[in-house]
């Protein structure tokens, strides 16, 4: 804007013209005021501008904090749901680790007895491979005993059944079954039989075929002489004579 220098004013001269004036020069004033104006107001309005920009950039930010503080406010609360859904996951593990830790324990007592149990199953077995040794020893014995017996008697048996016309067999244990024929003139292959228990150290008989009535008799003298082959001979005889007397 061009600067308008002050003009200097001879007060007396113009006091001495017939109609004194003095030039204010207002048309360079107001043009000069305008110019003013017009600075001021373009001033005012870059001012204004500048201030709606940094108004509108505190806007946009603020708009952006609010946005960012409110997603971090949900990404917070997804937090916390997930650290309480954790810290349930937690307290179920730790139940269930209580839980495996008793089940531990009495599933440990369980073995412990069971060990336990198995050391007295072996004790008993160990009893019972004695027991059985000892029995199978007596058992080793007692057939040695009997083949002895055997042995000894064999030749008896079978001159017995020879001479008697009997066959003497076992048919249970500690029974036996004699057989006799040639009793019965009218038919010498008609069998007359009896059984003979020796179980105990009384004798019996535990049937006859046919009936003897005097079979008591038999039997009380076989248990005072324990002699097996008289009483073999006798029940042949007992068997004769109920044929004779039918």
């Amino acid at each position: 804007m061009p600067q308008v220098r002050p003009t200097h004013i001879d007060l007396a001269s113009i006091l001495a013209e017939p109609n004194p004036s003095v030039d204010l020069r207002l048309h360079a004033y107001e043009a000069s005021t305008s110019n003013f104006l017009r600075a001021v107001t373009n001033y005012a309005n870059r001012a204004v501008a500048e201030i709606t920009k940094h108004r509108n950039a505190q806007e946009a930010d603020k708009k952006r904090l609010a946005e960012k503080t409110v997603a971090v406010k949900a990404e917070t609360n997804q937090c916390k749901v997930k650290e309480i859904e954790l810290l349930a996951v937690m307290e179920r593990e730790k139940e269930e680790l209580r839980e495996a830790e008793t089940s531990i324990i009495a599933l440990k007592r369980q073995l412990a007895s069971i060990r336990e149990t198995c050391q007295s199953v072996d004790a008993e077995i160990e009893q019972y491979r004695a027991l059985t040794a000892n029995l199978k020893r007596e058992k080793d014995r007692e057939r040695q005993t009997l083949e002895m017996h055997a042995a000894q008697t064999g030749p008896e048996l079978n001159a017995c059944e020879t001479r008697l016309r009997c066959h003497i067999e076992g048919i249970e244990k500690d029974r036996l079954l004699i057989r006799f024929t040639h009793i019965d003139k009218t038919d010498i292959d008609r069998e007359f039989s009896f059984v003979l228990d020796v179980a105990s150290k009384s004798t019996q008989v535990i049937t006859t075929t046919p009936p003897l009535p005097n079979l008591p008799i038999l039997l009380n003298e076989l248990n005072e002489t324990r002699d097996i082959f008289r009483f073999i001979k006798l029940m042949r005889s007992a068997f004769a004579q109920l044929v004779e007397h039918h």
